[in-house]
């Protein structure tokens, strides 16, 4: 490889992309690590909040998927409801979004080259990224500044030595699958079960994403058992694709800058699916990494990260910990029903835009 490149994006999922589409814009060169080919799968819930969306919109990318107006829980018979005011979200099955994104970066002549990075220097001028494939080595890439976003359980993380331990009592684990049947609802609807929540996103006409979280490794296959009025619903319908699971979810850093290295997505560190900011958290990352790395100064990068990060990280700890008690698990919906102003600000502050 012969072309000077500014920037290397480790991982090509939807953050990693989205870093290499950010680059371009602000003129930067952009290449992408990612040995798997062609679109990517994984377990996901596939809600896009508000904010989410309009980012993905902004960066000129914008799937197909089936509107969303608002989040809805249920539990015993009871149900909170909270409509989004900035507008509506998108469920977008996790394979036309990243399908969509690739689609972008072929249009922008980002090259996306087919290796993972097995090693990683750096020096006060440049950082150089070993690369390699099914095992054997392959081109050795050099440029000033490198993006990790490769994934929950980052490799490069790992090599700069910031993961940092999580607690026993921490640790969550999600399962995905999808069945053929026509959405009931344009809300997502976050079923609570005595030991699990489920997840039930519309993501066409046609098809509806179950994703089920919880602090116990899942035992049993189906991810309906737990959830009879789910289970009523969705029990005869057809099943069309493999059941895909995640975890641990909590993922800690100690920070977010190693040098030339930035952090971004879940590599940058992860607290919970709960909350549905994933995809809207990790575009933001890639935005700020990538201002960052245009004004020469990676620890603004830090304080970035922190502010897009903060409101979800409280959010969510706070919603993991009221929940983790069975009492807790039990109130939560009764106590948003029965004070459906404060549920409805909780919603929509985690559906605006990210800063």
């Amino acid at each position: 490889m012969t072309d000077p490149v500014d920037l290397i994006v480790v991982g090509g999922g939807p953050v990693g992309l989205a870093t290499a589409l950010y680059a371009t814009r602000a003129g930067l060169a952009a290449v992408v690590l990612e040995p798997r080919t062609g679109v990517i799968d994984k377990a996901c819930g596939e809600g896009l909040m508000p904010g989410g969306l309009q980012a993905l919109i902004d960066l000129g990318v914008d799937p197909p998927g089936h509107t969303l107006r608002g989040i809805r829980y249920l539990a015993g018979g009871r149900a909170a409801e909270a409509e989004f005011a900035a507008g509506p979200g998108r469920g977008i099955r996790r394979t036309v979004l990243h399908g969509a994104l690739l689609d972008a970066v072929a249009a922008a002549g980002i090259r996306v080259l087919p290796f993972g990075a097995a090693g990683l220097t750096q020096d006060d001028q440049r950082a150089t990224v070993r690369t390699e494939a099914a095992g054997a080595p392959g081109p050795t890439l050099t440029a000033p500044w490198v993006v990790a976003a490769d994934g929950l359980h980052s490799p490069t993380r790992r090599y700069l030595g910031l993961d940092r331990a999580t607690g026993k009592s921490e640790k969550r684990y999600g399962l995905r699958q999808h069945y053929a049947a026509r959405p009931w609802s344009d809300h997502v609807e976050v079923h609570w079960g005595p030991q699990a929540e489920a997840y039930v996103t519309p993501v066409a006409d046609d098809l509806v994403g179950v994703a089920v979280l919880s602090h116990q490794r899942p035992v049993d296959p189906d991810p309906l058992a737990g959830f009879p009025e789910l289970h009523d619903r969705l029990g005869a319908a057809s099943v069309v694709t493999s059941l895909r699971g995640a975890g641990p979810l909590h993922q800690r850093t100690s920070r977010r800058v190693a040098g030339r290295v930035l952090l971004a997505g879940d590599a940058s560190g992860y607290v919970d699916a709960l909350t549905g900011e994933g995809i809207s958290l990790g575009l933001a990352h890639a935005r700020a990494a990538v201002a960052a790395i245009g004004a020469a100064d990676p620890h603004s990068y830090e304080r970035s990260w922190r502010a897009a990060t903060r409101r979800y990280a409280l959010m969510t700890r706070s919603l993991v910990q009221v929940t983790r008690p069975a009492l807790g698990r039990r109130l939560l919906v009764p106590a948003a029903a029965a004070l459906p102003a404060a549920f409805r600000v909780a919603v929509n502050e985690l559906a605006r835009p990210v800063p």
